[in-house]
Formats: structure tokens, sequence, C-alpha cells
């Protein structure tokens, strides 16, 4: 097995490195925020190619650090058994997948608070527009109670980063080397793979659902890393059930 990084995952490096440092240079990033990170689809900053564009912008340098670590960590592994094509495929499906998710998720969240806000008498159509000002009626505070935050959220709130991806990858890596042991930086007790990628995906359910996030800042998006770990599952098992060489297609 080949050494070093693999061309697919440096290319991918390459343009997530070149879109965070356009962020950076043009319009203090508030540019390329609006037109590449992803919107909820009601949000009138919402266009289609962000479903695309959002895995290649990240929020800060710690946040792309982390992930193009971990892209050329597993990425590599796995992309040496996939080749090229079908390791770029796998990935921006786990991109997609983990958006759909996540919008899925937030489509929950707003219209849970939107059916309270009707059934009161209010508009939808006034709703929205108030949102869609970047504003929010004060009268709405005592009737959503604990569900104005994720409300208000849901329709305001950006999603960017490549971990939805990343995490189609990791499940990859873990159904492709089970018995490799990895460790979390401030846990350094070595886990075989099998059994560390799963616990990983448990907790993001677990803050997804709870609202309590564990490792992770709280503004995180976990039902996309939940959303991109399911589609790589999905993908992997469909490939190797279906291939006769199984994985790779160059």
């Amino acid at each position: 097995m080949r050494q070093g990084i693999t061309d697919a995952v440096k290319h991918l490096l390459i343009i997530n490195v070149v879109m965070f440092i356009g962020t950076l240079a043009i319009g203090n990033g508030e540019a390329f925020y609006q037109w590449f990170a992803l919107y909820f689809p009601q949000n009138p900053n919402f266009q289609p190619w962000q479903l695309l564009t959002h895995m290649f912008m990240h929020g800060g340098f710690m946040h792309i650090a982390f992930n193009m670590f971990a892209l050329w960590m597993f990425g590599t592994a796995v992309e040496q058994i996939f080749g090229a094509k079908k390791f770029v495929i796998f990935y921006l499906l786990s991109g997609f997948g983990a958006a759909l998710i996540q919008l899925a998720f937030l489509y929950f969240q707003y219209n849970s608070g939107l059916t309270t806000l009707i059934e009161s008498g209010a508009s939808q159509t006034e709703i929205v527009s108030i949102l869609s000002e970047g504003k929010y009626s004060t009268a709405w505070l005592p009737l959503l109670g604990d569900q104005f935050d994720s409300f208000i959220g849901a329709f305001n709130g950006t999603m960017v980063g490549a971990s939805g991806a990343i995490m189609g990858v990791l499940v990859a890596f873990g159904m492709l080397f089970p018995e490799s042991k990895l460790m979390l930086i401030f846990l350094p007790v070595p886990i075989k793979a099998k059994y560390f990628i799963p616990g990983i995906i448990a907790l993001d359910l677990f803050s997804a659902i709870s609202g309590n996030s564990i490792f992770s800042p709280s503004n995180t998006a976990f039902m996309a890393h939940v959303g991109g770990a399911l589609t790589g599952f999905l993908l992997m098992y469909f490939w190797k059930k279906n291939e006769n060489d199984k994985y790779r297609w160059n």
C-alpha cells in the first residue's frame, strides 16, 4: 500500500484551503458565507449550490485544521482501497447525505415552532416575512417556550464544514480496517476502530437529540455527522454487496 498523501485527498485538501483563504480575504468572510454556506431552504439566502459548496467552507482555523487532519489521516487509507474516482464520489455523497439529514432535522424543529405559532392565530406569511428580515416577534417567546431557540436557529443558522463527508470516510475506514486502534487526543486510550467509530456516532446522536455537547462546540451540526456516517455505511453496505471487486473502481 502506498505511503503518503493520495491524489484525491490532496486535491480535496487544496480546495478546502483555497476556500478558507477566500473566506478570510473577501469581504471579511460575509460574502463567502452568504454565497457558499448552506442556509435553511426557507431562508432567502439559500441557493441550491450551497448543498455542495458548504462542504468546502469552514468557520475558523481550528475547524479546518481538525477536519483536514482527519481527511488526510483516514481518507488516504480509504482512497488507497477505493481508488481516486470512487473515493471522491463516496466523499461527496456522504456530504450530501449529511446535509439532507441535517436539513430534515432543522425542518422538524422549524415546523414544530411554526405550527405552534399558526395555531395561536399568527399568519405563516407574516412569520416568514419577519424571519426573512432577521427579526422575530417578542410575542413568540411565551408561545414557543423551549422551542423558541431551535425555531429561530433553524431558520437563521448556516452549515459549513467537511465534517459530514469525513464522518462517511471514517465509517468506511472502520469497515475496511476494523482492528485498527484509534484514540482521542484528550483520552489517550487505544480503541479498535470497530468500537471507536460507533461510539463517536452515538455521542453525536446523543448531542443532537439532547442539545448537550460533550466534546464538540455547541453550534456543531451533530445530525450532519450522523447523516454522513449513515450515508457512508449504506454506501459501503451496498457496494460491498453488489460489486465483484467489492470496492475499487480504478
